[in-house]
């Protein structure tokens, strides 16, 4: 059974909370995620209250590199995908039978 954000401590529950609220970066001409925007992560921390920021930034890290991670890989296996695409021709080949 997958785990539920209740499943987690407060701190945990909070940094996934505020992390959801950044916006995504993403590199424009290729299309790579370059992960979220941290600018106003100072922000959240006082309009949220947030009692111990150095223990919920610490969970936001490593929350944030297990995206990122997931992110490259997928993209990894979909440049692989594309790639042996066009190795076979485009994956689809049609026969037509001409008479005349």
């Amino acid at each position: 059974m997958p785990l539920e954000a209740s499943d987690f401590p407060e701190e945990v529950q909070v940094a996934f909370f505020i992390y959801s609220l950044f916006s995504d970066n993403w590199e424009g001409m290729s299309g790579t995620y370059l992960g979220k925007d941290w600018t106003n992560v100072e922000y959240y921390f006082k309009i949220y209250k947030v009692e111990d920021p150095s223990t919920v930034l610490y969970f936001m890290h490593v929350y944030d590199e297990l995206v990122v991670q997931s992110r490259m890989s997928q993209a990894e296996a979909k440049r692989k995908q594309q790639e042996r695409r066009s190795k076979t021709g485009g994956g689809k080949n049609f026969a037509h039978k001409i008479q005349g």
